[in-house]
């Protein structure tokens, strides 16, 4: 499927849609924003949104965290979702980075800290305006990429090679957000939205059930 539809061409009216639309976590700087990424992991933006409130009023920057010890950060993120790791990979993050100043931002650096795979960096180089240098694959993804038929499996690495091998490079940046807002939004995982989808057109699904 994925051969016979030009989907570097017929993904870019879904990133039209979605261009430069802000992540769904309430981030307002890019320690929060690194921070709130990490926690994010296996659980909700919306709960996230709502721990990071107090979390940063205790910790407003990278130098406060890395004084941090973990029974204390626990206090605050103990109903998040592996809050141990989370706690123990936050602690070394800010003790590595030191500064907010020195928050890398290229996909080597990130992937080499503590609890940030490739999804996480892509995500925060998208969000800071970086030149991406892969393809965010979150949850919606994983979901609706292969329900339209520009991927296949459910192992988000392959899932991203694929898509790398189909967008143009130069959409890379928004196109993983773009599909993840789609599944957010319209293409939810019952009862979708077809009709309202700028991708039914070439949708596999959308051709299943018509």
């Amino acid at each position: 499927m994925a051969n016979q539809v030009n989907w570097g061409e017929e993904i870019k009216p879904l990133i039209t849609k979605y261009k430069d639309k802000k992540h769904p976590l309430d981030y307002g700087n890019t320690y929060q924003l690194v921070v709130m990424v990490i926690l994010s992991a296996q659980d909700s933006d919306k709960h996230i949104n709502e721990v990071a409130k107090s979390f940063f009023a205790a910790f407003p920057d990278m130098a406060s965290l890395a004084r941090a010890d973990e029974e204390t950060v626990i206090r605050y993120i103990s109903s998040v979702r592996n809050f141990g790791n989370k706690t123990k990979w936050l602690i070394k993050l800010a003790q590595t980075i030191r500064e907010d100043k020195n928050i890398p931002l290229t996909m080597e650096q990130l992937t080499a800290l503590p609890g940030i795979g490739r999804k996480s960096a892509n995500v925060i180089m998208r969000e800071t305006g970086k030149k991406a240098e892969g393809i965010i694959v979150d949850l919606h993804v994983v979901r609706v990429a292969p329900r339209l038929g520009i991927a296949t499996g459910t192992d988000p690495k392959k899932i991203e090679q694929q898509l790398m091998n189909v967008v143009n490079e130069q959409d890379w940046g928004q196109a993983g957000m773009a599909i993840s807002f789609l599944g957010r939004e319209i293409c939810r995982p019952t009862n979708p939205k077809c009709g309202d989808c700028v991708m039914n057109s070439v949708c596999t699904y959308y051709r299943s059930v018509k």
